[in-house]
C-alpha cells in the first residue's frame, strides 16, 4: 500500500507548475511577463513615438541612450531609475530609445514587468541568464508603501545576489518619486521609529542601487508647443502656428495641466479632427 505522505507529495508535483521554457526570443523585439503560470508573452507591435520626437529630455535622452547603446553592444551598463514628473516622457523614453536601437542590434529585446509581478522576478532572471541575446527589464510606475515587500525583490536584479546579476540583463523602472516611496511616508516613520532612520532605510537606499537616476522636470509653454508641433510636422497635418498656439493653449488650461502627455492627447484630438490617421 502507498505510503499517504507520498501519495500527498505526488498529488502536489502534479499541481505545481514545471519552470517556465524560454519562447522563441528571435520572434519579437518585446515581451512581456507573465507570473502563476510564469511565460513570456512575444509583443509584436510595440507602442512607441519616435526618439527624436521626446522634446525638452534632452540630457536624460542621450544619457540613456548612451548607455542603452553600450550594453546592446555587450559592454557594461548600468541599471536605470528615471523619475519626476507625470507625463513628461519616462516611460515614452525607455520603448523608443529600444525602438530605434534594436534596429540595427536585434538582439536587443525589452521586457515588460507588472509591479505586482516583483516576486518572481528571480525565475525570470534564470530563464534570460543563458540566452545568446540582451535584455532590458522594464518596470513602469514603480513605487511602494511602508507595508510593502516587494522591493525586496527587486535585490536580485540590482545586487544579484549570490550569482550576480545577470550580465545580459539590466533593470530600466519609471517612478514619478525619486526615493520610490512618498515624501511624508519617509517623514513619519523616520519620526516615530525607535531609532530614526532604520524604518525606511532600506527602501529608501533600493533607489541608490540604481546607477543612473535621470530626472524629468515639468515643461514650459514653448517646450509644450514645440512638442505639439514636432507631432504634427511628423504626421503631416496642416495647421499654421497660430490656430495651433491658441488650440493648444486652451487645451492645456482645460486640463490644468502642462506636460508631454497633455501635448500627445491634444494632437491626438487634432488629428482625428483632420481625418489624419497616426498608424
Amino acid at each position: 500500500m502507498t505510503d499517504p505522505l507520498e501519495r500527498i507529495a505526488t498529488a502536489l508535483e502534479r499541481l505545481r507548475p514545471g519552470p517556465a521554457t524560454p519562447p522563441d526570443f528571435d520572434a519579437a523585439g518585446a515581451f512581456v511577463w507573465q507570473a502563476d503560470p510564469d511565460r513570456l508573452e512575444p509583443v509584436f507591435r510595440v507602442s512607441r513615438v519616435d526618439v527624436d520626437l521626446l522634446v525638452g529630455i534632452d540630457r536624460s535622452r542621450d544619457t540613456l541612450f548612451a548607455n542603452t547603446e553600450r550594453f546592446a553592444r555587450g559592454l557594461p551598463a548600468n541599471n536605470a531609475l528615471l523619475w519626476g514628473a507625470r507625463g513628461m516622457g519616462k516611460s515614452s523614453l525607455v520603448k523608443a530609445i529600444h525602438g530605434k536601437l534594436h534596429t540595427n542590434h536585434t538582439g536587443l529585446k525589452l521586457i515588460e514587468i507588472q509591479r505586482e509581478d516583483l516576486p518572481s522576478i528571480g525565475r525570470l532572471l534564470h530563464l534570460l541568464r543563458d540566452a545568446d541575446q540582451r535584455f532590458i527589464l522594464f518596470c513602469d510606475d514603480l513605487s511602494f508603501s511602508h507595508d510593502d515587500s516587494h522591493y525586496k525583490s527587486l535585490k536580485a536584479v540590482l545586487d544579484g545576489g549570490i550569482e550576480g546579476r545577470p550580465d545580459n540583463v539590466v533593470l530600466y523602472a519609471t517612478s514619478n518619486r525619486r526615493h520610490l516611496m512618498p515624501r511624508d511616508m519617509i517623514e513619519n516613520e523616520r519620526s516615530t521609529a525607535i531609532t530614526p532612520g532604520e524604518a525606511v532605510e532600506e527602501k529608501v537606499s533600493l533607489s541608490d542601487r540604481f546607477g543612473l537616476w535621470l530626472g524629468f522636470h515639468p515643461c514650459d509653454q514653448d517646450q509644450y508647443l514645440a512638442m505639439i508641433r514636432g507631432y504634427v510636422d511628423a504626421h503631416g497635418v496642416a495647421i499654421d502656428d497660430a490656430t495651433l498656439r491658441a488650440e493648444a493653449i486652451e487645451w492645456q488650461a482645460t486640463r490644468g495641466s502642462r506636460s508631454g502627455r497633455v501635448a500627445w492627447q491634444y494632437f491626438t484630438d487634432l488629428a482625428g479632427r483632420r481625418g489624419v490617421n497616426l498608424r
